[in-house]
This record gives structure tokens, C-alpha cells and sequence, in this order.
């Protein structure tokens, strides 16, 4: 099958091809028929698999026939964050440049104003965030009535980053007739209750079962003891054939810390979390994609959707906190049929973390050569805990001449009269002492995707802004 069995215009073809495209993906393939039959849609499928253009293509055609009035779209695209929305509109303009389509982004982090002016002009394709959406309608400056394609793409991350509610309310200000369009990789309970409430009679896609890890990435365990983490990945960057590089860690502080080491050790690598402003982002982003640097530190804000040609390995410096996030980190290598390696360093404290990440994806990760194997890494680890407690040995030799303190105890008051006001010493339990001198040294737990830019419309945008702000594309 080929682009042209899918009943796409010319002009479309045409720009599909000088893109460097000849053959769908699976989601594609599946995906495309139905949405140019105006059929609603819900598409599960793994992240690299092609989704964006799963929609944006038929949408082109969709909306090549019809007119833009001025603060009335004619379509919506719902994205979680500023980075993916970017890039569903560079998605557009590559695509829709045969086309007379005007586009808006509207996202934090860019003047408002100019996204007014853009949508005064009338806009076929609004890409936006929830935030900076429900902002200007809550202005005045946008009218949905007129919107009769609606696609809600990452549903499950909206899920996660609580834009669920604004989604809800968003869809009861469009049209009730209407064709809407919900890609997610996971499909749990609120986005099915979500898709119940306002898809019509959906088209079920799905090309792979949802949460599993592409089978053209090779996953590996390390073990390694947390203080020997930045030597063994730096072992593993020189030893490896690595072109470029994802090292993904949990924490900001970790991200700036790791990316500082691995520059005096000579390596090229930059950095992006969420304490970064977003034209920084956009840069540090480019010039990993250029090559100017080949390792880029990151937290789970590149995680999701972000498409990035040609990377080879990805290293969970940190393993994930929740196990969706370690399907979507992996995903950033091994894209559209390409190969990949993925690592994931293994200390003492991530037992529990891989377990699930490992009920999740379905299967079992076997530990990379000279690394320790799971057997070996219970019996570490219980010896680890065996000389890291030697209070709880002696608590329990304590219990068990408990009796024969007691009965000394019992006879030293008989032979001594009693003192007024004297009380027995009360003694602390020595496994509630441990468990309460573990809980004073233990770090706060950080809030599910803390490093997620959960703020995603505050900050300033610095640098120049992006062509396709309010540009029609060009014919």
C-alpha cells in the first residue's frame, strides 16, 4: 500500500513525496479512510508510529473546500504542551504548502496579541494548548461555533497533566454536530468515559496493544550502585556506537548536575527541562536536531511526542517513576521503523519501579552483558539490607530475653520498696525507631510528572517567533 491507495488529493501526494514519504504506517493506513468519510475516530497506537500525520494529512483535504471567517476556526487540534503543538504545525506547513490554509498557534509563552491579529484573519487550522485556548475565549477573541473538526491528540497525557476537565468544557462550546478525533497511547478509564461522552458511533484504530514498547527497540537493564551512575553512563556513551542520545533523569537539578559533568568530561551534550523558558527550549532543541550537540539531558518534558530524527540510544539515567512514562522515553529512539537501544540504570532503590514498568509493558528486560542479573540482584540486595540494619538483629535478641528481663525486673521491685513519683523508663521499639529514623532521612517523593512544564502558559518568549504563527501556507 502507498499514500495514493489511501484516497489522498494530488497536491497532497505531491507534498507527502517531496517530504520523503512513500509508504503509510499502520495507523496511517488504518487511521486515514475513515477520517476523510467524516467518521469520528479513536486511534491507539505506540508513540513513533506516525500519528500526527494520521490526521493532519486527511484534515488538509478536509479543509481545502470551504471558507475562514475572522475569530471563527474551522478546526481545533488539542495538544498538551507548547513543543508538540509547535510541531503538529510544522507538520501543517510541510504538508498543506499546496494548499490555501490559513494556521494559528496558540500557545504560553508568545504575545498575545499577535495570536489575536491571526485570528482576526480568519484561521481554517487553530493548534493550541488548553490553557492559552480557554484564555482568549474567555476574552472574546475566539468563537467556536464554527468548528466542525475537532482532534484531541495525547489524550492520556492531557489526562495526566489535568486538562481533562478544560477538554470537557471545551467540547461543550463546539458545535454538537461536529467530527471529533482522539488519538491517546493508553486507553484508561477517564479518556474511555471521555470519548463515551463525546465521540459519535467512534472508528476503534488500534495498532498495537496500548503500552507496549516498539519491537524495534532493544531494552536493556544495568545495574549499577546510584553513587557510580554518571561513570557507567559515561562507560556506556564511549562505548556504545552512539550517534546521538536521550539520558532522561527524574529531577531538574539532576538534568543541569548530569549535563555539567558530561560536558567537562568532553562530551557535546545540552540540556532541557521545565525551568526552562520556551525560545530556550526551541534552541537547545535545534541544535541537538542539527547535530551541534549529540547528547541531550533531559526530564519528561521531551519525553511525549517530540519527533526527532535519527536517535540512536536513549539512557534512563533515572528510572521512571510511573511506568507509562518509560514506554514514552524509550519511544523517542527506534521511530518510524528505524532501530534503537534503550538503558535503564538499575540501583537498589528501583526494585519496585522496574517490576512495574515491566507488569506494564508485558514482558521481562533481560540485564545487559556484565551487568548483575535479577537473581543475583535480590540476594545483593538482601544482603545490603542484612548489614544496613544491624539494630533489627539486636531487637530481636532483645525480644527473645524478653521474658528473663521481665522476671529480673519483677523481682528487683519486690525487694525494693517503691519511690514516689517513679516510673519505668518507656523504650522505644528498635523496628519503629528504624522505621521512624528512615522516614526523617527519606527525600520527599516529587509530584507525579513534576518536571512536566505544568505551567504551560507563563514565562516569556525571548527569541524570534516562529514562521508559522499565523502564516497561511504558501501555494
Amino acid at each position: 500500500m502507498n499514500f495514493a491507495d489511501l484516497g489522498l488529493s494530488d497536491e497532497l501526494l505531491r507534498a507527502v513525496n517531496e517530504a520523503g514519504y512513500d509508504t503509510p504506517t499502520p495507523i496511517q493506513a488504518q487511521a486515514i479512510p475513515p477520517v476523510l468519510m467524516m467518521k469520528d475516530l479513536i486511534g491507539i497506537a505506540q508513540t513513533g508510529t506516525g500519528k500526527t500525520a494520521s490526521f493532519v494529512l486527511p484534515m488538509i483535504d478536509i479543509l481545502a473546500h470551504g471558507r475562514s471567517r475572522a475569530r471563527m476556526p474551522r478546526s481545533l487540534i488539542l495538544e498538551p504542551t507548547r513543543e508538540l503543538a509547535a510541531q503538529v504545525a510544522e507538520n501543517f506547513e510541510k504538508y498543506g504548502k499546496y494548499h490555501k490554509l490559513n494556521m494559528a498557534l496558540l500557545i504560553g509563552g508568545v504575545s498575545m496579541g499577535d495570536q489575536v491579529k491571526a485570528l482576526e484573519k480568519g484561521v481554517d487550522v487553530l493548534i493550541a494548548t488548553p490553557g492559552r485556548l480557554m484564555d482568549l475565549f474567555g476574552r472574546g477573541n475566539i468563537l467556536l461555533t464554527g468548528c466542525g473538526l475537532l482532534v484531541i491528540d495525547e489524550a492520556d497525557r492531557m489526562l495526566d497533566m489535568g486538562f481533562i476537565p478544560d477538554i470537557e468544557e471545551i467540547c461543550t462550546k463546539l458545535p454538537a454536530t461536529r467530527q471529533t478525533l482522539l488519538f491517546s497511547a493508553t486507553m484508561p478509564p477517564p479518556i474511555k468515559k471521555l470519548a463515551d461522552k463525546f465521540l459519535s458511533n467512534p472508528k476503534y484504530v488500534e495498532v498495537a496493544r496500548p503500552a507496549t514498547a516498539s519491537a524495534n527497540i532493544k531494552q536493556w537493564l544495568v545495574k549499577v550502585d546510584a553513587r557510580k551512575k554518571r561513570e557507567k553512563l559515561r562507560d556506556l556513551l564511549r562505548q556504545e556506537e552512539v550517534s546521538n542520545a536521550i539520558v532522561f533523569c527524574n529531577r531538574k537539578t539532576t538534568v543541569r548536575e548530569l549535563n555539567k559533568s558530561l560536558r567537562s568530561y568532553g562530551f557535546s551534550s545540552g540540556e532541557i527541562h521545565g525551568d526552562i523558558d520556551q525560545s530556550a527550549r526551541i534552541a537547545e532543541l535545534d541544535r541537538f536536531k542539527s547535530g551541534e550537540v549529540t547528547i541531550l539531558v533531559a526530564s519528561d518534558v521531551a519525553a511525549r511526542g517530540l519527533d526527532i530524527k535519527g536517535v540512536s540510544h536513549v539512557f534512563n539515567f533515572d528510572a521512571p517513576w510511573h511506568p507509562d512514562d518509560y514506554v514514552h522515553r524509550i519511544g523517542r529512539t527506534g521511530r518510524a521503523g528505524a532501530s534503537g537501544v534503550a538503558y535503564t540504570f538499575v540501583s537498589k532503590e528501583d526494585a519496585e519501579a522496574i517490576d512495574n514498568i515491566q507488569k506494564l509493558i508485558g514482558t521481562s528486560i533481560d540485564y545487559a552483558a556484565g551487568s548483575t542479573g535479577s537473581d543475583e540482584v535480590q540476594a545483593s540486595d538482601a544482603q545490603d539490607d542484612a548489614a544496613s540494619k544491624p539494630r533489627a538483629s539486636r531487637s530481636r535478641t532483645r525480644k527473645a530475653d524478653k521474658p528473663v528481663a521481665e522476671k529480673v525486673a519483677t523481682e528487683e521491685r519486690t525487694e525494693q520498696p517503691d519511690r514516689p513519683g517513679r516510673k519505668e523508663p518507656r523504650r522505644e521499639d528498635s523496628t519503629r525507631r528504624e522505621s521512624r529514623h528512615r522516614a526523617e532521612e527519606r527525600e520527599p517523593r516529587p509530584a507525579r510528572y513534576a518536571d512536566v512544564d505544568g505551567t504551560l502558559e507563563d514565562g516569556a518568549w525571548n527569541g524570534p517567533v516562529p514562521s508559522f504563527l499565523g502564516v497561511g501556507f504558501s501555494e
